[in-house]
């Protein structure tokens, strides 16, 4: 048993090495002022980022688990603790791009300290099964952050008039390609019936998708692509953020106090329409799959459409048969527990549990999904009026 903990202990410094050398990655075409910018409140700093995924591990590993660890800096607690009521009080999350301190350079030094220390840990300690699952949690974070990095780098870029390049090729295509069988169809057919949902097999979930349970789904055909951009600026053309009737009503709301006539990022200059991508202003690739839309929008194109978004039990059904990995796909579904969800005791039991109201699910993983962190049994959620994230919209009818 010990042995056996022993080499994953080995495995997991192999993953937390390169999972947190990704993260650095992430932010190595930065400038230092880029890291210190919160233009909305949704937007975290990149510097907040680094700091919070390292106080993770420093909290809720070190300083519970390895005997004569000193603390880095105790005012870290406060600076860097995101939402956990159980850790103590923190920094309003609006105020994150008001502190100038810690610097970037103290945030490295943070990040070095805390993984020297890490690997220490890592490399003599016999975790018990209950540690190792709050270190597997804690890379999974990480790789969680490293998404959200991306998403608000490009929003703090892309809300900069100069629309400076973060990098000069896009980031890369994650994608999870169905059989070639499913190529030619517009859309596929899944029959009326009994289907289990949610996470099975082994390695790592989240518990937002336990416990597998059955749903009894009516036959429905779903989309065997992602909305294109093409497809969008014909809702566009046809005054789909002029007409009331397809969008809710805090949509339409949403839609009047934003003037809101395209998607994020879209920009009508010069006569024509371009975007911003992490690779600069560019012109629109019209074959590419929608973005940065948010769930008003996705069920009012829906609705212009005569069909409508996918339940997400109904998408999950259905993963196997299409490609997907793209862009996060907006589901018609509320983001509640399932049958038999078990909230973890204490702060650990914050993480997902108390998100699960107000909030809508998507599925699949994005272009800024790290490598292996996605899974057809993943539940993503926002509200419905966020558009920063690389989100899109398969159909269903």
């Amino acid at each position: 048993m010990e042995t056996s903990l022993k080499n994953k202990a080995q495995l997991l410094l192999e993953q937390y090495k390169k999972i947190r050398k990704h993260s650095e990655s992430i932010c190595g075409p930065l400038q230092t002022e880029d890291y210190v910018v919160q233009p909305i409140e949704d937007v975290s700093p990149p510097k907040w980022h680094m700091g919070h995924t390292t106080w993770f591990f420093e909290t809720f590993i070190l300083i519970p688990y390895f005997e004569g660890y000193l603390e880095f800096n105790p005012q870290y607690n406060f600076v860097f603790n995101s939402y956990y009521e159980t850790v103590g009080a923190r920094v309003v999350r609006t105020d994150r791009g008001n502190l100038s301190r810690p610097s970037v350079s103290d945030i490295y030094t943070y990040r070095s300290y805390v993984d020297e220390q890490m690997e220490k840990y890592l490399t003599k300690a016999v975790m018990s099964d209950e540690i190792y699952a709050v270190l597997e949690l804690g890379l999974n974070h990480e790789q969680q952050h490293q998404e959200l990095l991306l998403t608000d780098i490009k929003y703090i870029l892309g809300h900069n008039p100069l629309f400076p390049l973060y990098r000069a090729d896009d980031i890369g295509v994650q994608s999870n390609l169905a059989s070639d069988l499913q190529d030619n169809l517009d859309f596929i057919e899944m029959s009326e019936g009994i289907y289990e949902i949610g996470f099975s097999g082994a390695g790592f979930s989240f518990d937002n998708e336990s416990g597998r349970h059955k749903k009894y789904l009516e036959a429905y055909q779903i989309a065997a692509s992602p909305v294109t951009n093409a497809e969008y600026f014909e809702f566009m053309q046809d005054g789909g953020y002029e007409d009331f009737r397809h969008w809710h009503s805090e949509g339409w709301d949403w839609v009047k106090q934003h003037q809101a006539r395209s998607p994020l990022y879209w920009h009508f200059t010069d006569g024509d329409w371009g975007y911003y991508k992490l690779s600069g202003f560019q012109s629109i690739n019209w074959s590419e799959a929608v973005c940065h839309v948010n769930f008003y929008e996705a069920s009012a194109f829906a609705s212009w459409k005569g069909m409508r978004l996918p339940l997400e039990e109904e998408w999950e059904a259905a993963s196997s048969l299409f490609g997907w990995g793209e862009r996060w796909e907006w589901t018609n579904s509320a983001y509640l527990p399932y049958p038999r969800y078990n909230k973890a005791s204490g702060a650990i039991g914050e993480y997902n549990g108390k998100f699960m109201v107000n909030q809508m699910v998507l599925r699949g993983s994005s272009i800024a999904t790290p490598k292996g962190h996605s899974r057809s049994s993943y539940r993503n959620f926002f509200h419905p009026r966020h558009q920063w994230q690389f989100s899109g919209i398969r159909l269903v009818k």
